[in-house]
């Protein structure tokens, strides 16, 4: 790769996005972390953030929580691995605050977009890559875990969120590619780096 880049996979839960972004980033040789639990700090923050015993989180806690999350993160993965040279690959993102507390929540999306804007210094990601999954697939995933905090907050929820996740990447297509989950991993990860390559991402 000739130039860092900050690449961002997305999707609602047990759609296979940390499968694939480990796969892309193996790949291409990139530095892979993820939103929440990226560092040290982050991992404490997630904790929290994921812990089924708490019942009550506010909505604005939480979104100050992944804020401050991803500002650790920033400042000591995202950002020195691009100012080395090295491509980022993130299994989720900021946009993932925008959907889960923004969409999920049902708080303002303009202002949790603004407290991000802070957090992350102005350092979003280039290019998101969005696993849209079939709905079926991912009950079927998801009827298999232990879910945390988060895969158990009901369906009206995630209905949000992935709604939230379809009309960002509808807005934005220029930053946004989406990848219809459908065939095996080999598959949607031929999608991807297909879609990849058209935008001149891998090169």
């Amino acid at each position: 790769m000739t130039s860092a880049r900050y690449i961002a996979f997305e999707g609602a839960e047990g759609c296979g996005k940390s499968t694939q972004a480990a796969h892309y980033a193996e790949s291409v040789g990139a530095v892979l972390t993820r939103e929440t639990g990226g560092t040290d700090i982050g991992a404490r923050l997630r904790g929290i953030l994921h812990d089924t015993s708490i019942e009550n989180l506010s909505a604005r806690s939480e979104a100050l929580i992944t804020a401050a999350d991803r500002a650790q993160h920033m400042a000591e993965i995202v950002r020195p691995a691009l100012d080395a040279g090295r491509t980022v690959v993130s299994d989720r993102s900021v946009y993932s605050t925008l959907a889960y507390q923004g969409y999920g929540r049902q708080l303002v999306v303009d202002e949790v977009r603004r407290i991000n804007e802070w957090a992350t210094d102005g350092l979003w990601p280039e290019v998101v890559v969005f696993i849209d999954t079939p709905d079926d697939v991912i009950a079927e995933r998801m009827s298999r875990r232990n879910l945390d905090r988060f895969e158990a907050a009901g369906d009206a929820f995630h209905r949000r969120v992935i709604d939230g996740f379809r009309a960002m990447a509808a807005a934005d297509p220029d930053r946004w590619i989406t990848v219809a989950a459908v065939g095996s991993i080999a598959d949607v990860a031929k999608q991807i780096q297909d879609a990849l390559d058209r935008r001149d991402v891998s090169s």
